[in-house]
């Protein structure tokens, strides 16, 4: 795992202070950047039993299989042995984790319960006497936590339709307001107005968010640093996504449950709860070929393999193979979930093996040379072009949701300026490589995907011919990709922007939009 730079925490006892001072001198004296947070201790793989030659090969099909992989991590017996960012995603940055976000509301709820604060068969209706529907059905008042965290409360797809987290007033008052067509505990339905109940139950019962409760109690300890979580408009952790963190974090967050909540010689998350949480706790399929049909248990998917996960929209995974003492933690923006559960199952597990294996030191800087190389494809494509300098000084206008769009050339790059909703952006960018920027988002509509209107990015852009400029900008906290494409006709007097997402929940080609030069 690469060092990030050292930082001071005052978090939990003075020998953790003596030493994070400690290494404020080596870093003086060495004039080396020391981690204060270093979490596993880094081995190569043969040395913890696996084959680098099957890392190496999961790292490639990941790259070339599994549309854009993020970031990857794997750890075993406790140490890191294959880490690695695709370009320009890094390893300091926080990456959305959508419904992984799930697993962590699951465990603010198990510390509840160990405080006594709360119980497993606690009905939900209890915590909330006065946001309660007029009439309370039999279903809702049989309705407990241990049903929530299994995602199966009685709800069905119709009942669930009425709820929104973009509706006004109280999101706890309209959950309860729902039809439960079920008997609670009898129908798997998986729904994050479930979680974000848990959340809500959490807040009621500790006076703290889940994000603020889980601030001394998991953050603190693992060395998770600056998580963002968002909210709804009642303060309240939204539970079922939300939550961004590093791709260390989460492997330490896995690391830890499949040390039965212990971290670092202290008991973090009670062990009991690892052992339920991660449990079959529901049926939810029969499909054997499907990651998806093994079953459910608080907020963490059963794996074939006797592996569990917590997983979250797009490809953010934390991965637990307990039987083979492996956490795998992995960000990625794929279309196809399973595909990537499906490399690892054909290009790892037959590299795994019980006992240390001969040092292969070929076959080990092969594998660092592979991670440390990582990089997803920026546009290529040519710099300037006969059309390129004859539009150089042309705006083009449109009334729409882009008002106007200008590209100029400098010196091995280039400059998009856009005019969004009457706001002025400026886009660098330049072809083989990525230019970290900001982004605008608000003509995509991502405020849907919870981003805000403008996001830290990479971006690249190049002539991909005479006619068609193509911009693509890597939003590097999140799963997603935009991708503009710039099309001139006319003699440059016409232009045709399209745009296209890598991921989405909803369309993932805008609408193109037409736009002309001015006279």
């Amino acid at each position: 795992m690469k060092a990030d730079r050292f930082r001071i925490n005052l978090w939990p006892f003075p020998g953790r202070l003596i030493y994070r001072w400690f290494g404020w001198v080596v870093w003086f004296v060495s004039g080396v950047v020391v981690s204060g947070e270093e979490r596993f201790p880094i081995s190569t793989p043969e040395e913890q039993g696996i084959e680098s030659g099957a890392v190496m090969e999961l790292v490639h099909a990941l790259g070339a299989e599994a549309d854009s992989i993020h970031s990857l991590m794997m750890v075993r017996h406790g140490h890191s042995i294959a880490a690695g960012w695709w370009a320009p995603y890094r390893e300091s940055a926080r990456h959305t984790l959508y419904s992984l976000s799930k697993s962590f509301t699951s465990t603010a709820v198990g510390m509840a319960i160990d405080e006594g604060l709360m119980g497993l068969s606690d009905t939900v209706v209890s915590f909330f006497p006065d946001l309660l529907p007029e009439k309370v059905s039999g279903n809702l008042k049989a309705m407990r936590v241990k049903d929530l965290l299994t995602m199966s409360t009685g709800h069905t797809s119709e009942d669930l339709s009425g709820f929104s987290f973009d509706a006004p007033g109280s999101l706890v008052k309209q959950f309860l307001a729902l039809e439960v067509d079920h008997k609670a505990g009898t129908h798997f339905l998986y729904n994050t107005p479930a979680t974000y109940m848990c959340s809500a139950i959490v807040q009621q019962v500790s006076g703290q968010s889940v994000h603020q409760y889980l601030q001394s109690r998991l953050y603190g300890p693992l060395g998770i640093e600056s998580p963002v979580w968002d909210e709804c408009h009642d303060g309240i952790s939204l539970g079922g996504y939300g939550l961004n963190v590093r791709t260390g974090d989460i492997a330490a967050f896995g690391q830890t449950y499949l040390q039965g909540g212990r971290w670092k010689g202290q008991q973090i998350i009670p062990e009991n709860w690892t052992r339920q949480a991660t449990a079959l706790q529901t049926s939810n399929g029969s499909n054997p070929n499907s990651d998806w049909d093994q079953g459910y248990g608080f907020q963490f998917w059963q794996c074939r393999f006797g592996g569990w996960r917590g997983d979250g929209a797009f490809g953010q995974y934390c991965l637990v193979l307990p039987e083979q003492d492996l956490v795998i933690a992995i960000t990625s923006g794929t279309n196809d979930m399973q595909k990537i559960l499906n490399l690892i199952w054909t290009h790892l597990l037959p590299g795994l093996h019980e006992f240390p294996l001969a040092k292969d030191q070929v076959k080990a800087n092969q594998l660092a040379g592979q991670l440390n190389s990582l990089k997803l494809p920026p546009v290529e494509g040519m710099h300037t072009t006969p059309l390129s300098r004859i539009i150089e000084n042309r705006k083009y206008y449109s009334d729409q949701s882009i008002q106007m769009l200008q590209i100029q050339t400098t010196g091995p790059g280039h400059v998009v300026h856009l005019k969004c909703f009457g706001k002025d952006y400026v886009i660098p960018c330049r072809p083989g490589d990525w230019v970290d920027t900001e982004f605008p988002t608000i003509y995509l509509g991502a405020q849907k995907a919870g981003l805000s209107e403008q996001v830290p990015a990479s971006v690249s852009g190049a002539w991909l011919n005479e006619e068609v400029f193509r911009l693509k900008a890597w939003l590097y906290q999140t799963p997603f990709s935009h991708t503009l494409d710039m099309k001139f006709s006319e003699a440059g007097k016409k232009l045709s922007l399209s745009s296209t997402l890598n991921v989405a929940f909803g369309p993932r080609e805008m609408p193109i939009i037409e736009m002309r030069s001015a006279p």
